[in-house]
């Protein structure tokens, strides 16, 4: 990524937030702050992202220069995040549960998809919106679906008392912006999920926020809702990025409920496409989603976690009934007002860099450069 793109990531009121991320310099991965305009090595220090958010420790550091000037020559940004687990929420809007639906009726074929859409937006999408999951509107709503045959486990999630929460990558696979994403080989109807990802310590506090891509395979889960983990994890289909903003008196919680989330596709033929996630929207609040991913779980090195969608492309890319689908160098933008932009190029996840820094790699980086301590 070229230096001097850094401050086009960052939202324009970056001068007076502050930031957390890392970068790949030429002895390894580098923790970097951005604070009052400035970039910040804070590596000798906290040599990891989950390491600094535990001890609240995003201050110090090398002076590495004002943000416009950028990276240093040789350096390469990564995801955010390091040893958090990444975990994702799904089927937290009305008109992802209907799309979701849709795809396991249509048993991922997206041809079948346009024929069932209307029928069951009228018949379930009024009342899947005016509920509140778990509520006993939402039983009630569950007991006339059952009757009349129209329940489906997305449903189940949707208005249900337990949210989907599942692990959406290993620890250390995600990219970050200007990193290639990867869709399988073996995908023909998918479509990118421009989400707000919160980003949590052991206890389960939201420390702050960022912006990620969980890709969905729609054909490959829509034929059954088991294939969810091999739909959703493959090499290069987890962005996350371009930087963590931290909360502070002038960005909070609050921020992250009204945030509105633009995507755009710029295709190699000249096709685009635009789209919004607007988080006012979501029927589950993110502490609740946060509360349900804690339940008996512990994450000692923190974790992260996807908080939905409301965006589901609907329109036509080639065949006529076909729906959107991605191609191979499609450039996907998600961009959000407080938290900055994040870019990806679309290949096969078969094609994509291999994936090779893992725990173990990463640890005896660390120690060959003196920072296991730091960690």
């Amino acid at each position: 990524m070229p230096v001097n793109r850094i401050m086009e990531l960052l939202p324009q009121d970056y001068r007076s937030g502050r930031f957390i991320g890392r970068a790949d310099g030429p002895e390894g991965p580098v923790v970097i702050a951005i604070r009052d305009g400035r970039i910040f090595d804070i590596t000798a220090r906290a040599a990891s992202v989950s390491g600094a958010i535990a001890r609240r420790d995003f201050d110090g550091g090398e002076d590495i220069g004002p943000v416009e000037d950028g990276l240093p020559e040789g350096w390469t940004l990564l995801s955010p995040i390091d040893l958090q687990c990444i975990k994702a929420s799904g089927v937290t809007f009305a008109v992802s549960a209907i799309e979701r639906v849709i795809e396991e009726r249509a048993r991922g074929d997206a041809a079948r998809a346009s024929e069932i859409r209307s029928q069951l937006e009228e018949r379930i999408g009024a009342g899947i919106r005016a509920v509140v999951p778990g509520s006993a509107e939402a039983r009630e709503l569950k007991a006339a679906l059952l009757e009349e045959g129209m329940w489906s486990p997305y449903l189940e999630v949707a208005i249900g008392p337990d949210a989907e929460i599942f692990s959406k990558s290993p620890v250390l696979s995600s990219v970050g912006g200007g990193s290639e994403i990867g869709i399988r080989s073996d995908s023909h109807w998918n479509n990118p999920e421009p989400e707000v990802v919160i980003v949590c310590d052991a206890e389960g506090e939201i420390v702050g926020a960022t912006l990620g891509n969980d890709v969905n395979l729609r054909d490959i889960e829509g034929r059954s809702s088991l294939l969810l983990s091999k739909a959703k994890d493959a090499t290069a289909s987890c962005a996350i990025g371009p930087f963590i903003r931290l909360f502070d008196d002038g960005y909070t919680l609050d921020d992250v409920r009204q945030a509105e989330v633009e995507l755009t596709v710029d295709g190699p033929e000249g096709y685009h496409l635009e789209g919004r996630n607007v988080m006012a929207e979501i029927s589950r609040d993110p502490t609740d989603l946060v509360e349900q991913c804690l339940t008996e779980h512990h994450y000692p090195d923190g974790f992260v976690l996807f908080c939905g969608t409301l965006f589901a492309p609907v329109q036509d890319r080639d065949t006529p009934g076909a729906g959107f689908t991605h191609k191979v160098g499609d450039v996907v933008t998600i961009r959000s007002e407080r938290i900055g932009t994040l870019t990806n190029t679309v290949t096969i996840a078969r094609d994509a860099p291999a994936w090779t820094m893992g725990i173990g790699e990463f640890m005896r980086s660390l120690a060959a450069r003196g920072l296991a301590d730091k960690i």
